[in-house]
Formats: structure tokens, sequence, C-alpha cells
């Protein structure tokens, strides 16, 4: 990829946001073998939540999107101090979990935020496969949550 991530990101008007800490007991991200497996992230900047809620009931699903693309954005901050982005090889799995409103239903809408994010910084190496899971609740009433896996080399 010409000029890497980093410089994909900056393209977008994105930088790397500093790792968000865990919230119990966990890390960030580990790495086994040629593979890092980020912890769930939640959409959070300079310490704090940007929304809380349900979506669907409080939180348009619009706005989901945009905080799960946040939430990819920490995902990446994780595999960054961990490994660095430039030793990405392919983002393997995503995983996003929404809490829903009764009846949403849109959970792959919202969960597309982190992929299309994903897609736009990794190309091809960015196509991934993926889980949209509704949930009743989320850590400290988060909307949405996203962890993902990704080969290095």
């Amino acid at each position: 990829m010409t000029g890497g991530p980093q410089a994909k990101l900056a393209e977008l008007g994105l930088s790397l946001p500093e790792v968000v800490p865990p919230v119990a007991s966990y890390v960030p991200a580990v790495q086994s073998g040629n593979h890092v497996y980020v912890s769930g992230q939640l959409p959070m900047a300079d310490g704090k939540l940007l929304a809380t809620g349900k979506v669907g009931a409080g939180v348009s699903a619009e706005q989901a999107k945009d905080l799960a693309a946040r939430c990819a954005l920490n995902a990446l901050a994780a595999v960054d101090s961990l490994v660095g982005l430039e030793n990405v090889v392919k983002i393997v799995k995503v995983t996003g979990f929404v809490a829903s409103a009764e009846g949403f239903t849109g959970q792959p809408g919202v969960i597309n935020g982190a992929s299309d994010l994903l897609g736009a910084v990794f190309g091809e190496a960015g196509r991934h496969a993926r889980s949209a899971v509704g949930v009743a609740e989320l850590p400290l009433d988060a909307p949405v949550e996203v962890e993902i896996i990704v080969e290095v080399g």
C-alpha cells in the first residue's frame, strides 16, 4: 500500500488516538503467533464516551455508525501500540455489538462504520469477516463496541 496506513489515515483527516485504558481486568490487545486480538473498544475520545444509550432510542443509527468508526480507530491505536500499523497484513475479523432498543434491527448498518473505516485505511487488506450483534446493554452504557482480529507479518 502506497504510503501505508498512517498516511491513509492522514488523507482521511484522522490520526490515531491514545490507546484507551482498559475499564476492567484485561489488556487492550495481545499478539498470538501472527495474529493480534484487540479487546472490545468503546467509542471513547479523551477519556470519555462520545455517547451513551441505546441505538434506536436516543442514539440514531447514523450516529451509532460514526461511533462504530471511532471504535475501529481506537482498535487500530491498540494494534499500533503493540506491533505497529505498518505490520498489519490483513484485517481478519470484526465483531460489533450494538446496544439495541427493542425492535431495532439495523446492527449491520451500524457496524458498517467500523468496516468502512478499515476498508478505507487498508484497501483490499481491510476486507474482513464480520458479525454484528444486537445486545441489551454494553459497558458504561455505550451504544456500540467493536473488537477486531488482525494478521501481522
